[in-house]
C-alpha cells in the first residue's frame, strides 16, 4: 500500500483517521503562533480591516480531523488578508458520533449508546482545534456555548423515540437529517447497510442524534452572527452534512472541498458537495476551451502517468501489471472474443441520495448485470472490484466478492472477476474492451478519453457530459446492454470532447496550492511557508481561485491553459 494511498486515499472517501497516542504536537500541524509573531503588524492591520469586510464561517467542526484543520486554518488566514471577517465552528466533545469515528480507531461500537466517544476519541480531537486555531485571535465558537440542556434532551429524544426504519428519510424543516445520519453510521461500519450489524441500530440512532444537534448549533449561531458565505470540508457525513445543509437553508452561500488526486490539488464547489455539483456542473464550463496540440499532449500525459500514479498523491495500485495477456491465458477469458468490462465502487463510499442512479444501490447493479450476462453467452463480463476496498486504512467490511458469491454460487462461466487485492491494471484490462459500464468511478473520465465507449448506470461525474451511455433506469440500462457489443470506439470528436473535459477536470477544477507539502505521516500534508507575505494575494493563483469562490461566489476554476499546469 502506498502512503499517498493509505492516509490521502482514505480522507478523499471520507475514512478515518489515526487516533493520535500524545498531545496534538505529535501531529504536523502550522505554527501559527510563530508565523503570526514574525508577521504581527501584517497580521494586526489584516484583522483591523477585515473588522468590517463580508463574513465567513469556517465550520472545521470536527478538529481533530487534523487534515480539515490544517487546510482550513490556511483559508482563515488567506481570507484575513483579503479583508474577510473570519469566524470557526467547532465541537466540543458534545457530539455522540461524528465523521473521526471508524470502527479501526472506535473498536468497540457500544461506546456510542454509553455516550463513551469523548474518552475514545474527544480528548485527543477538540485540543487540535484549540492549538490550531486559538492563535489566529479570530471568532471561535463552541458547540457547548451554542446548544443548552433543553435542546440536547430535545436532540436526544427525538433520536431515541423515532422508528428505526423511518430514520435514513427524516426529515427536519427540510433538511435530510437522517440521510446524512445513516451515511455516517454506514461511513462508520465500512458497510453498504446495517443488516447483518447486531449494535446499528444503536450507532444510527447517536449518529442521528448528533445531526439533531448539529443542526441546532449552526441554526443558532447563524441566528446570532451574520456570515456572507460558509466553507467547510466534503459536506456529507455528520456533521459536516448537516452544517451544510443548514447554512445553504439560511440563506448563506456555502463552499465545500476535499483534496484531489494530483499532487498538491484540491477540489472546491459550490452550493453543495462535489459529489453533486461535478454532476451537476453545465457542459458550458469547459466545452468551449480552447482546444491545441499542446494541451492534448498535456493530458494525455497526466493520464498516462495515471497507470502508476507518479504525478498523484491518491492512487490505487503500488505496482501494476500491465500484462493484461497473461492475466487473460491464466484464468481462460478469450481475447478473440467480445469482452464488456466492468467497474465497481466501494459499497459503502458516501451513500447519499442520486436522482441519476438506474438503480437503488451499487449491489443491485453488480447482481442484476451478472444476471444480464449469464443470459448473453456471445459475450464476456470482466469485472474489476475497486482496488479501495483494501488498500486504504478505512478497508471495507463488506466486501464485494462475497456478496456476488451469496447470490451466484457459480459464476457463470462468462463471468470474470480481478479482485481488489490483484495488481492487474485496471486500465489495462479496460483497454481490451469492447465497452465498459461503470456506476459512480471517476476513470469513467480516462476511459472515454482512451476512447473506449462507457455505459454509466449510476453517478459517475462523466455522466450527461455528451460522452457517454447514460442509463436512467433498470429498463434503459438493460436495453443498452442489449447493443452490446457496439460496432465502433467513439468518433475522433467525441474523442477530443473527452480530453477536453479531461483537462478541465484534472487541471482546471483541481486547484493547485504548491505550498501544501504532502509528509507521509498524519495529517498527509503540512503548511510549507516561512512568512504569512506567502498566502497573500498572487501567492500563489490557486489560492486566489479559491478565496475568489468563497467571497464572491465565483467558479472554483483555476484555468491551466492559461496559468500553466503546475507540476509540468
Amino acid at each position: 500500500m502506498s502512503v499517498r494511498t493509505g492516509l490521502l486515499g482514505r480522507l478523499l472517501r471520507g475514512g478515518p483517521e489515526p487516533t493520535p497516542a500524545g498531545p496534538p504536537s505529535d501531529h504536523i500541524l502550522p505554527d501559527w503562533s510563530r508565523l503570526l509573531a514574525s508577521n504581527r503588524p501584517l497580521w494586526l492591520e489584516a484583522k483591523e480591516r477585515a473588522v468590517k469586510g463580508p463574513g465567513v464561517l469556517l465550520a472545521t467542526n470536527v478538529s481533530g480531523h487534523s487534515p480539515a484543520t490544517v487546510i482550513e486554518s490556511v483559508l482563515a488566514v488567506a481570507l484575513t488578508l483579503r479583508g474577510a471577517r473570519v469566524e470557526t465552528l467547532v465541537c466540543d466533545k458534545v457530539m455522540p458520533a461524528c465523521l473521526r469515528a471508524q470502527v479501526d480507531n472506535v473498536l468497540d461500537p457500544t461506546v456510542f449508546s454509553r455516550y463513551e466517544l469523548p474518552d475514545t476519541l474527544c480528548g485527543s480531537c477538540y485540543p487540535i482545534g484549540e492549538y490550531v486555531y486559538r492563535p489566529l485571535e479570530l471568532g471561535y465558537h463552541k458547540f457547548s456555548e451554542l446548544l443548552d440542556a433543553s435542546e440536547r434532551a430535545r436532540c436526544q429524544k427525538i433520536a431515541d423515540e423515532t422508528p428505526y426504519a423511518a430514520i435514513p428519510a427524516f426529515e427536519q424543516d427540510g433538511l435530510p437529517i437522517g440521510e446524512h445520519a445513516y451515511a455516517g453510521a454506514l461511513r462508520y461500519f465500512a458497510r453498504g447497510d446495517l443488516a447483518d450489524e447486531p449494535h446499528g441500530e444503536a450507532v444510527l440512532r447517536r449518529y442521528f442524534e448528533a445531526s439533531l444537534q448539529a443542526a441546532t448549533t449552526t441554526r443558532n449561531l447563524l441566528a446570532r452572527r451574520r456570515y456572507d458565505a460558509a466553507c467547510l470540508h466534503h459536506g456529507i457525513y455528520v456533521p459536516q452534512g448537516i452544517s451544510s445543509a443548514v447554512t445553504r437553508q439560511l440563506g448563506v452561500r456555502v463552499s465545500t472541498w476535499n483534496p484531489a488526486f494530483r499532487n498538491n490539488c484540491f477540489i472546491f464547489s459550490q452550493d453543495d458537495t462535489y459529489h453533486h455539483t461535478l454532476l451537476e456542473e453545465p457542459t458550458s464550463a469547459w466545452e468551449n476551451m480552447p482546444w491545441t496540440d499542446e494541451t492534448e499532449q498535456q493530458i494525455m500525459t497526466y493520464l498516462k502517468s495515471r497507470w502508476s500514479g507518479s504525478r498523484d498523491w491518491i492512487w490505487f495500485h503500488d505496482r501494476p501489471d500491465e500484462d493484461v495477456v497473461a492475466y487473460a491465458r491464466e484464468v481462460g477469458l478469450d481475447l478473440g472474443k467480445p469482452i464488456i468490462g466492468m467497474l465497481s465502487n466501494v459499497i459503502w463510499d458516501a451513500q447519499l441520495h442520486y436522482r441519476a442512479n438506474a438503480f437503488g444501490t451499487m449491489l443491485d447493479w453488480v447482481i442484476q448485470t451478472i444476471r444480464y450476462f449469464a443470459k448473453r453467452p456471445d459475450l464476456q463480463l470482466l469485472l474489476r472490484v475497486h482496488p479501495a476496498e483494501i488498500r486504504g486504512t478505512a478497508r471495507s467490511r463488506q466486501p464485494l466478492i462475497p456478496e456476488i458469491e451469496r447470490a451466484f454460487p457459480t459464476l457463470p462461466s462468462n463471468v470474470f472477476i480481478i479482485g481488489p487485492e490483484s495488481q492487474v491494471s485496471t486500465y489495462a484490462a479496460m483497454a481490451l474492451t469492447n465497452a465498459v459500464i461503470i456506476y459512480g468511478t471517476k476513470t469513467g473520465v480516462e476511459l472515454t478519453s482512451m476512447g473506449i465507449p462507457t455505459i454509466v448506470a449510476g453517478e459517475a461525474w462523466i455522466r450527461n457530459k455528451g460522452l457517454t451511455l447514460d442509463a436512467s433506469s433498470p429498463d434503459n440500462y438493460f436495453r443498452i446492454l442489449d447493443g452490446l457489443p457496439l460496432a465502433d470506439r467513439m468518433p475522433a470528436e467525441q474523442v477530443t470532447r473527452a480530453r477536453t473535459y479531461a483537462y478541465h477536470f484534472f487541471f482546471r477544477r483541481m486547484i493547485p496550492l504548491p505550498f501544501m507539502r504532502p509528509t507521509g505521516a498524519w495529517p498527509p500534508y503540512e503548511v510549507a511557508i516561512g512568512s504569512l507575505d506567502e498566502l497573500l494575494p498572487g501567492n500563489p493563483p490557486g489560492l486566489d481561485v479559491i478565496c475568489d469562490g468563497i467571497l464572491d461566489g465565483s467558479p472554483f476554476i483555476y484555468p491551466a491553459e492559461e496559468l500553466g499546469v503546475h507540476d509540468l
